[in-house]
């Protein structure tokens, strides 16, 4: 026997290559499709429509393909109404849970479509009365109601970016493929107008970053841009706000020294000699308050008020006091950290950067900056489509970024 689905898919699909992912997955996998109607667009302006079936010999693997397939935008032309199963332990979703993406959802709960509160993607979808909200496997608690299946859910696909003049898109680069051969100031500019209209529409702004911040001398534009306002929240690891403390005690950035550029006598013991006196201060706010620590990124981040996580690892040396050893809470600090988030940027860190871009709605923009194109491009392909890849020199970035936001910056 041979189950069908049939699902629809509208916008600039053909130019932008979302008709051809679709297949591409229906196949790889094991499924098959027929095209029932392919209207294509004639303008620029124009959308294209598409409606597939698509079929597979196992109704469980053929809801497995749809599900893949919303990622894309596509929703079933009879969404149905949804199916709720309790879930069956403390950390257990049903065996059919529905697997979100991070696009704007809705479900179907008795006649009635609810908007699933901060979509995120490869999460469940709890119901409580009237609210819908995803929820990580981590979090769900027995007998919470789950949808299941793949009946009375419906994704928004991502707005198509801007046509026209790219002179008159402030963010039309995020069409454009990976590359370090084009024009970084125009690049820095055009990140720059972005993050001055989410602060006009009161939004924060989410930095990534990795301790090559540091390393590379951008912590001094980074500061500046904290204390313009242009930094509202902070996620990284261990090694950024350790290699900054290290900075603002010893002048050093895994012993060498940010100023003459070599290493210095006993250079190696600066990092934990620097976690040690945070730790013995007890934490990072209290080591600002009692004036031992008096510069750097993390002392900006305290004396302005802004909130950071730092999520550690197991190959942290200390950690800092402030540094979440458990993932799991860590990433219970970081989601709460998102509300009210409106622009990310992603700074020289693969791993936080593709664990942000898991928790981000896809209706958030982000910019991953990095000398390694590999970086950029892995997170696009961990389900961040939104993603925008600027290839550069870590500090050069930071501190063209600086000389465009901060009036009169200039580096000492």
């Amino acid at each position: 026997m041979v189950y069908s689905e049939t699902v629809e898919i509208r916008g600039h699909i053909l130019d932008s290559g979302t008709f051809a992912r679709v297949l591409d997955d229906v196949l790889e996998y094991s499924g098959d499709y027929r095209i029932e109607k392919l209207d294509v667009g004639r303008t620029h302006t124009d959308e294209s429509y598409v409606k597939l079936t698509v079929l597979n010999d196992d109704h469980e693997q053929l809801d497995r393909i749809v599900m893949r397939l919303q990622t894309h935008g596509a929703n079933k032309i009879d969404p149905g109404t949804a199916l709720l199963r309790p879930a069956p332990h403390d950390g257990v979703f049903p065996d059919d849970f529905y697997s979100t993406t991070n696009l704007d959802t809705k479900v179907r709960v008795e006649g009635t479509w609810i908007k699933v509160v901060n979509p995120e993607m490869d999460c469940g979808i709890v119901i409580d009365g009237e609210i819908a909200r995803t929820i990580p496997v981590s979090d769900v608690r027995a007998g919470e109601q789950i949808v299941c299946g793949i009946n009375g859910v419906k994704v928004t696909p991502l707005p198509e970016p801007e046509r026209g003049d790219p002179s008159e898109s402030s963010f039309e680069f995020m069409t454009s493929e990976v590359s370090s051969e084009k024009p970084q100031a125009l690049l820095v500019r055009q990140v720059a107008e972005k993050m001055r209209d989410v602060k006009a529409r009161g939004e924060k702004i989410l930095w990534v970053g990795g301790p090559a911040i540091v390393h590379t001398g951008a912590a001094p534009a980074l500061v500046a841009l904290i204390e313009e306002g242009y930094v509202d929240v902070l996620f990284a690891g261990n090694a950024l706000a350790t290699h900054d403390i290290e900075s603002a005690l010893y002048g050093t950035s895994l012993g060498v020294d940010l100023d003459k550029g070599h290493g210095v006598p006993h250079g190696h013991e600066h990092h934990i000699r620097a976690i040690n006196r945070i730790r013995a201060a007890g934490s990072i706010a209290d080591a600002v308050s009692e004036g031992v620590l008096r510069s750097g990124v993390m002392h900006a981040m305290v004396n302005k008020g802004k909130q950071f996580v730092l999520v550690g690892s197991v190959r942290d040396d200390g950690p800092l006091p402030d540094v979440y050893t458990d993932v799991i809470d860590g990433q219970r600090a970081m989601r709460r950290a998102l509300d009210g988030v409106g622009f990310a940027i992603m700074v020289a860190t693969m791993l936080h950067s593709i664990a942000t871009g898991n928790m981000l709605p896809a209706t958030v923009p982000l910019v991953s900056v990095d000398i390694n194109p590999a970086t950029v491009t892995k997170l696009a392909d961990r389900g961040s489509a939104q993603a925008t890849g600027v290839i550069t020199d870590i500090g050069l970035f930071c501190e063209q970024l600086a000389s465009e936001l901060v009036v009169g910056y200039k580096r000492d």
